[in-house]
């Protein structure tokens, strides 16, 4: 069966940042994810020294309707971050993979001679997901249910299993033997780390703190950040906290006798994320400095009941697609959704966790779904860069059982 995978031919990620990732129900929670893209596509312009104006694609991703003009949250981030009026602005949506999407689908659009350079942001509001009803447009009958429900509450079950995202890790846990003891070791591994590279100023290195301000467009009504009053500015992620093994270990199980608790799924959070993706052209026209070089990328199908697997095959075809083998490989970035679900990718493709989310991963530092691959391609980059290293892997898994993989040179 042929993969669905890409070898990139001189792609660019010029750089990319993201904001602070802010624990649900926090901060950002009054925060549309179209204002904390445009502070993400801002922020990334300015510090890249591009002009705005060369932008020829904004391509952004953000799952839950958050805000009442949700539809034109593409467009508004492209203008108010600066692109010209004539650049055209797309919503792409491959749910956990969706950050991922969007840089593949930037290289298809410079390979095929779309644009030379373009703008992508990932942005997602988890506190803002609505509670929603679909059946109420003709009225309320008198004595019929009343429709409303929590809409990532919902969201969270797959309807076709019927599965939750939860159950679909539990159901890796029995397969590949992964014990409770097992996810919260790895889940405290995954605090550990992070709140070393916190302490460490790593993150600080991709975070643009954000404060109240306002977003000027001339000739069109402002928009803009308003933080709660006596918050001054937000500068590093909320959920990272100590968290040891005999901690986690006295948090109840979802499920009875299961082995995902909340302490070792991955984190609600508020974020956005962007970077600017550029052909070899422009890199040589404008003389910049890239971060990395985009190689290749993969999608692949799952079933939904054990979605969790999605990043090994992907992980596969795209090392396929490109000629090269797990050995290759320096560094990894695999989403966290769940404990049980990033160890059973860890042993069906026999990772060595000395190379896997060295920082710390989605159950230290969250998930925002639509951001969450932007981000983690950044890390990684940034990571090789650190130690010297050439490749890198950045991957996910999707609800609904795909798997998205991005591979990057440095």
């Amino acid at each position: 069966m042929k993969a669905f995978a890409r070898q990139f031919s001189q792609v660019w990620l010029v750089d990319g940042v993201r904001t602070p990732m802010v624990d649900y129900c926090g901060v950002f929670g009054d925060l549309s994810p179209t204002d904390m893209g445009i502070k993400v596509a801002r922020a990334v312009i300015e510090k890249t020294g591009v002009d705005a104006a060369d932008v020829d694609s904004v391509i952004t991703g953000s799952m839950a309707q958050a805000d009442f003009d949700a539809y034109v949250l593409p467009r508004h981030i492209g203008l108010y971050a600066g692109v010209p009026m004539t650049t055209p602005a797309i919503l792409v949506q491959r749910i956990c993979g969706t950050g991922f999407e969007l840089f593949r689908q930037a290289a298809d659009q410079i390979a095929l001679g779309y644009a030379d350079l373009a703008l992508v942001v990932g942005s997602e509001s988890m506190t803002r997901n609505p509670i929603a009803a679909y059946n109420h447009r003709t009225g309320f009958k008198l004595g019929a249910p009343v429709g409303f429900k929590d809409f990532l509450m919902e969201a969270l079950n797959d309807t076709a299993g019927p599965v939750t995202m939860i159950e679909t890790a539990e159901n890796l846990a029995r397969h590949y033997g992964i014990s409770r003891s097992d996810v919260d070791q790895y889940a405290a591994r995954s605090f550990e780390r992070a709140l070393q590279a916190q302490a460490d100023g790593f993150l600080a290195g991709e975070i643009v703190p954000v404060r109240s301000e306002t977003f000027e467009l001339a000739g069109y009504h402002p928009r803009g950040i308003r933080l709660p009053r006596k918050v001054d500015a937000v500068t590093q992620d909320t959920h990272p906290r100590p968290s040891p093994l005999e901690t986690l270990a006295q948090l109840r199980p979802v499920y009875q006798g299961g082995v995902q608790t909340a302490g070792n799924s991955s984190a609600l959070v508020d974020a956005a994320a962007g970077a600017l993706v550029a052909s070899e052209a422009y890199m040589q026209r404008r003389g910049l400095q890239p971060l990395a070089r985009l190689v290749g990328a993969a999608a692949v199908g799952v079933p939904p009941e054990i979605m969790g697997i999605g990043p090994a095959p992907a992980i596969r075809a795209v090392l396929a697609q490109c000629g090269l083998s797990l050995s290759d490989i320096d560094l990894f970035e695999i989403n966290e959704a769940q404990g049980a679900q990033i160890i059973a990718v860890e042993r069906e493709l026999g990772l060595d966790r000395d190379k896997l989310n060295v920082n710390g991963g989605a159950i230290a530092l969250g998930h925002p779904l639509a951001a969450t691959g932007v981000r983690l391609t950044i890390t990684l980059a940034r990571e090789l860069r650190r130690r010297g290293q050439r490749y890198g892997i950045a991957a996910a898994c999707v609800g609904g059982g795909q798997g998205m993989a991005l591979l990057i040179e440095v």
